[in-house]
């Protein structure tokens, strides 16, 4: 697969239409597509926002030609995954083969608000997996004409079919940080989507995906590895560092997060932020260099695809540096 470089549009940061015009100057400025956050909530009030992902991705492929997905949806809370598989569905019939899937075990952040219970980490991870053979039944066997019905640990699903299909049911990427979910995700999904982190652990990570694949009687190497990079550029150094601390504290936030429900709760643990808790996390510079020489880490690990989210809000500035500084010096 050749290496590609999309753009994370940040919901919880720009409203909507913001995000769709940023979505749209990235393309300009080579850019191959979009991943867009799905929140319920931003994680500090600061930030400020939280569209609807899927009106909003319906809106970004009207403006622009590249892939497109959820980065990443959780079809076990908020969601039943039958209305996630029609939501997938529908967009990948509108926008046939730019569409991708990405499906996560979900945060309280965003999940909570239904008021049920927030279980641990393991059930959470269990539910995501019956959620996607819902899912991948329904894209299959609606696909064939046929009904899907489903009764599970978690979900039920009574006899039905989705109506409207494309003709190939959008890839499923599932994203994780963790090697035993990482091996399931080989062995169910179509590829892996994980975030910035030591090379080590995600080389552990890609071991375990390839080991599932094969399990599955799949090709690892045709299935895509996906990285979404946090940084912040800014013509002055001192500038990306306030554009971190102001609007992305939890970038610096050294511990799991899963659990923590409130954005106010968020600001409140981000004021305990210091520049020095960045480190080693994502990277604060005006030299584009500096991002170019880190992407490029990641590109030579093995990623296909990397969306780059800066987390200030100078995107316009920054995707015209980046289009022209960045994205053309990058190479496997």
């Amino acid at each position: 697969m050749s290496l590609t470089i999309g753009y994370a549009a940040a919901l919880e940061q720009f409203a909507p239409m913001e995000a769709v015009e940023y979505s749209a100057i990235a393309e300009q400025h080579g850019f191959s597509g979009v991943m867009a956050a799905d929140h319920f909530q931003p994680w500090t009030p600061t930030q400020g926002q939280a569209g609807f992902v899927w009106n909003v991705l319906t809106a970004v492929a009207e403006r622009t030609r590249g892939d497109l997905g959820p980065g990443v949806t959780a079809p076990t809370f908020r969601w039943h995954p039958a209305m996630v598989a029609q939501a997938s569905a529908t967009l990948a019939a509108m926008y046939p083969g730019r569409h991708w899937l990405g499906l996560g075990s979900g945060e309280a952040l965003n999940e909570h608000i239904l008021g049920q219970y927030w279980p641990e980490a393991p059930e959470r991870i269990n539910r995501m997996f019956e959620a996607i053979e819902i899912i991948r039944k329904l894209f299959t066997n609606s696909a064939a004409g046929k009904d899907t019905k489903h009764a599970g640990t978690f979900y039920k699903l009574e006899s039905t079919r989705l109506w409207t299909m494309p003709d190939q049911a959008p890839p499923i990427l599932v994203a994780t940080g963790g090697p035993v979910t990482a091996k399931r995700a080989g062995k169910h999904a179509d590829g892996l989507i994980t975030v910035g982190a030591p090379l080590e652990k995600i080389g552990n990570l890609f071991e375990k995906f390839a080991a599932g694949a094969k399990e599955a009687g799949k090709d690892p190497e045709a299935m895509p590895k996906v990285l979404q990079l946090h940084l912040s550029w800014a013509p002055t150094d001192e500038e990306a560092l306030a554009n971190a601390l102001d609007q992305w504290p939890n970038g610096g936030m050294k511990f799991p997060k899963a659990d923590i429900r409130s954005p106010f709760d968020f600001a409140a643990m981000a004021k305990l932020v210091r520049e020095e808790d960045f480190a080693g996390r994502m990277v604060i510079s005006a030299d584009p260099d500096a991002h170019r020489a880190e992407i490029q880490r990641y590109v030579d690990l093995g990623f296909d695809r990397i969306y780059l989210h800066n987390v200030g809000r100078n995107q316009a500035e920054w995707l015209e540096v980046f289009g022209r500084d960045v994205l053309p010096n990058l190479a496997r």
